[in-house]
């Protein structure tokens, strides 16, 4: 597995990796809860068929401390609609996974002409007080792994420390990861999203591991309801809430499909 192409842009006087990769047309990818500290197999099955471009949200690997400036949902708003025109994402296809998945909705949501096609995997944003998804920041933290994913080996290779990394930095990161996404969505992960869900008019693809525990499977239909635009839902066998680790290549090849 080849490595990107790394770019070090500016946001909000923070340095922000952009990862790219590929040929063919471009496909943007926010990634899910804990952010991706390393470039995964999912991401290469994209870049097969896509120039694959994936900015770090603020506070996740490869964001620094950007989310340490950003106070309210308008800031996360406006920041990744900077961090995804400078990427050069503006008018692309847009996939996202959890918490970058609502993200990818809400740039979908208010600027419109920004996402082509658009590619949800069990987007945060949505609340159920009778179907509440599970709290991610309260889980401890052997707990996690079986929660965010099928095998819970695939998610502490993810996160596990690197021959080149820093081990007094890499830790530190992590934690900030979930830190960040706790400012966007912390306590109850109700962002109103769901007021917004109409003014989609992207055509919409969801995703959903057939074993997430953290977001019930009731909340696919109901985005699929509200959405404004057309759309379609597909499970994911032997996935779990982040489907795209669990399952790379089905997940990247219903996002092909989807977006060609």
């Amino acid at each position: 597995m080849s490595q990107p192409e790394t770019i070090t842009l500016d946001l909000n006087g923070f340095p922000t990796r952009i990862w790219r990769k590929g040929q063919g047309p471009v496909l943007g990818f926010l990634a899910g809860f804990g952010g991706l500290p390393r470039w995964v197999p999912f991401l290469d099955r994209l870049a097969e068929r896509r120039t694959v471009i994936v900015p770090s949200l603020p506070g996740f690997p490869g964001g620094d401390r950007g989310h340490s400036v950003l106070d309210s949902h308008l800031d996360w708003l406006l920041a990744t609609r900077q961090l995804l025109v400078a990427a050069g994402l503006e008018g692309a296809d847009l996939a996202g996974s959890s918490v970058g998945a609502s993200l990818a909705a809400e740039m979908a949501a208010v600027w419109p002409q920004a996402v082509r096609r658009l590619a949800l995997i069990a987007p945060f944003g949505l609340y159920d007080e009778e179907d509440p998804p599970a709290d991610p920041w309260a889980q401890r933290a052997e707990v996690l792994p079986g929660l965010l994913t099928a095998d819970p080996e695939t998610w502490r290779a993810l996160k596990a420390l690197p021959e080149s990394a820093n081990s007094v930095e890499w830790p530190i990161e992590q934690t900030r990861a979930a830190e960040a996404a706790a400012r966007i969505f912390w306590p109850l992960g109700n962002t109103g999203l769901e007021r917004r869900l109409p003014l989609i008019k992207a055509p919409t693809l969801l995703l959903w591991g057939a074993e997430d525990r953290i977001m019930p499977r009731s909340y696919a239909a109901r985005f699929a309801a509200r959405l404004g635009g057309p759309n379609e839902t597909r499970i994911i066998p032997g996935a779990a809430h982040l489907a795209e680790l669990d399952q790379p290549d089905a997940v990247a090849r219903a996002i092909l499909d989807w977006t060609e």
